[in-house]
């Protein structure tokens, strides 16, 4: 009998490591942070994610949530309102990222494998996933940085009301690096092939400033994540500025994203503690966003039909503008050639560029864009003198149809040959379309460089504040 008892005192010492040695993580912070009666705390998430507000994106793929981690009495009703959107949405996994509050240790460490319980049930890890993340990024297991981290913990049973059949896979970020950042930005990409993923980042916003100042800190730095200015959001965050405490995850998650293609992000809801009942003295701040990034939409093309209707066009504009001083808009029956679109024509004498102008965004049918187009290149292009009927027989005309400009926050995005550039800073803008830099061979800093020339701006005013948009062309002679 002693002998039993032995054994049965044993087995029960024995629990805790058994159980974390099986990848079991208990939690830690039910009851302290949120309820831990699975009643009351269900009701609750379901009565807050009834009250929140979801917004339809039909035409993009939703790709990360940013969510806080308090207490939920402080940041509960603003976490469901980035969860809400997930409701009517169906991901395989979750990889939820939080920094590390409790243990000091550099990079970061990937759970991988077993579960999460919370008094809401068990929900399993990834492992398959989980292990390709963690070849992809270098990051290895740390159980000191999962064993009382609350920033994944807290998001555990709002991905168990919303997603009740995803797995997750917890990444806790340490003492964080350029490098790490990136690494797991990477990976995460990675990941996005195989499965359908969704990135959940665990941040508070400013910690312990006064109400006013708080306002004024997160509302700066959520015009940096709403605005994807990945640089400036990297740059506030190293230098320790007070902005948020999960920063390194939201930079690796917007880095992902901006490679998935088009990105813009929702701010879905701001506030601080103050609203809970916390002094205005000393408040932590909260947000919750979405990040979506465009579906893809069908290669827009013509036909050589239409091509050569629209090089037929910007011949005629230009010998109507020379006999009658105007420019003539007909009004093709195809529809293609009416939808609105952007375009460049450019023209060349003997191999020579003899005027090149045209219209940006999308605001005209693209057959009234490519006549005055052609007539500005001809006769309004201040680098040559306006065309003259002799040169009309050997002239030689090239369109460019654009894509929408799209804001990119890193010269990763851009891609040489792909890709046509738009620089500017203050009032002065530069264009360069994306056969320039392919014609003279540019790298992608060369093309950088000229396109800010050809803006009036110092050669490297990209690296010093300009803001830089990308876009598509399809060119046709």
């Amino acid at each position: 009998m002693k002998g039993k008892g032995f054994v049965f005192c044993l087995v029960l010492l024995l629990l805790p490591y058994l159980s974390w040695s099986q990848g079991l993580r208990k939690p830690v912070w039910a009851g302290k942070f949120y309820q831990a009666q699975p009643q009351i705390l269900s009701h609750q998430i379901d009565q807050w994610l009834k009250q929140a507000e979801y917004k339809s994106h039909p035409l993009s793929q939703l790709k990360v949530l940013i969510a806080p981690h308090a207490g939920y009495v402080y940041s509960g009703k603003v976490a469901a309102r980035a969860y809400r959107q997930v409701q009517n949405e169906n991901f395989d996994t979750v990889v939820i990222i939080g920094p590390s509050h409790h243990f000091g240790f550099r990079g970061g460490s990937i759970y991988p494998k077993g579960s999460y319980i919370s008094p809401l049930g068990t929900v399993d890890i990834d492992q398959e996933l989980a292990e390709v993340l963690s070849k992809s990024t270098g990051f290895g297991f740390v159980p000191n940085a999962h064993a009382k981290e609350h920033s994944i913990e807290v998001q555990i049973p709002f991905v168990q009301k919303t997603l009740p059949d995803a797995t997750i896979i917890p990444v806790v970020m340490g003492i964080p690096s350029p490098s790490s950042i990136r690494a797991l930005a990477e990976g995460l990409a990675a990941l996005d092939a195989s499965k359908k993923i969704l990135v959940v980042v665990s941040t508070d916003m400013s910690h312990y400033l006064s109400k006013k100042q708080a306002s004024q800190r997160d509302h700066s730095t959520i015009r940096l994540i709403v605005s994807k200015d990945i640089r400036k959001l990297e740059n506030r965050f190293f230098n320790k500025e007070n902005i948020m405490c999960g920063g390194a995850g939201v930079v690796s998650a917007l880095r992902y994203a901006v490679t998935r293609g088009r990105t813009h992000v929702d701010l879905l809801c701001y506030r601080d503690s103050s609203s809970a009942g916390g002094p205005e003295s000393q408040v932590v701040g909260y947000m919750s966003a979405a990040v979506y990034v465009n579906r893809v939409e069908p290669e827009f093309c013509l036909s050589q039909t239409e091509k050569q209707e629209l090089l037929d066009l910007a011949r005629q504009s230009i010998q109507s503008y020379i006999k009658e001083k105007k420019i003539i808009f007909t009004q093709p029956q195809n529809e293609i050639l009416n939808a609105n679109r952007g375009a460049f024509v450019t023209l060349k004498s003997k191999g020579k560029l003899r005027g090149c102008i045209g219209f940006i965004e999308p605001v005209a049918p693209l057959c009234q864009t490519v006549a005055k187009a052609a007539v500005y290149a001809a006769f309004r292009d201040q680098r040559f003198p306006p065309l003259t009927a002799l040169e009309l027989q050997g002239l030689q005309i090239e369109i460019s149809v654009l894509t929408k400009p799209e804001k990119v926050t890193d010269i990763s995005e851009i891609e040489v040959g792909k890709h046509g550039l738009i620089i500017s800073k203050g009032q002065k803008q530069g264009l360069l379309l994306p056969q320039v830099a392919k014609e003279y061979n540019w790298s992608k800093e060369m093309f950088l460089g000229q396109t800010c020339i050809k803006a009036g701006l110092p050669r490297d005013a990209w690296k010093k504040g300009a803001d830089i948009c990308v876009f598509e062309a399809l060119v046709f002679h």
